[in-house]
């Protein structure tokens, strides 16, 4: 796809999905990283469900570096893949503790050095933690969007986010992610997109797309 049509599409969804907002509740760079951990194959409300509770029991790094495991796991159980999740949660801790003087990094480089996170994670910490612009953040919905838009024919999310990089202005970096989510989540749906009532019906290609309505 040439630039100017990924542009025309990400111009309309972002007339759509104006100043989106990611839908974790969080309110600092630590819970944004462990939020977005427990979300991994779990949706935002339920992530926002379990949090509620665990941010008030686990306020500092420290709480999760010490954090009794098997305890840990079942607080965060209904997140699902939860031994993993706690797991990584508890040594990313440690190590921000060792390494990083108990912040959470403000680098890509230092974020991928913790455990359980890769550039998905990293790019979420940095942009809606941060403030801070290296890429574009990668999961389900992008992925889909990315291919029925048109936008990378890849599978890797690596791949598609340099896909991504290229085809859009750097402006637009810190606000991909959450449109193509929002779009993904209430209107480009998995199994059965609303194609009739999609704002950019007329100019997707629809990659894909064998049942809409």
């Amino acid at each position: 796809m040439k630039e100017g049509n990924a542009g025309t599409i990400l111009e309309e969804l972002k007339k759509l999905h104006k100043t989106p907002r990611m839908e974790l509740a969080y309110e600092n760079p630590l819970q944004l990283l462990v939020a977005t951990m427990l979300s991994a194959q779990c949706t935002d409300k339920r992530v926002n469900m379990v949090t509620e509770k665990l941010f008030r029991r686990y306020k500092t790094v420290e709480d999760y570096a010490n954090a009794d495991l098997k305890k840990f796991e079942q607080e965060i159980k209904s997140t699902g893949f939860y031994r993993n999740k706690a797991r990584n949660i508890k040594n990313a801790a440690q190590k921000i503790l060792k390494d990083f003087k108990g912040k959470v990094p403000e680098t890509m480089e230092e974020l991928l050095t913790l455990p359980g996170v890769a550039r998905k994670t990293a790019n979420i910490v940095l942009t809606a933690g941060y403030g801070i612009v290296e890429g574009i953040a990668v999961d389900t919905h992008v992925k889909r969007l990315s291919y029925r838009l048109g936008f990378s024919v890849n599978t890797s999310p690596d791949k598609i986010e340099q896909d991504l990089m290229k085809l859009i202005p750097k402006k637009d970096w810190s606000v991909v992610n959450m449109t193509l989510v929002l779009h993904g989540r209430y209107a480009c749906q998995a199994k059965k997109p609303k194609c009739s009532q999609c704002v950019i019906n007329k100019i997707c290609p629809k990659k894909g797309v064998t049942e809409w309505r």
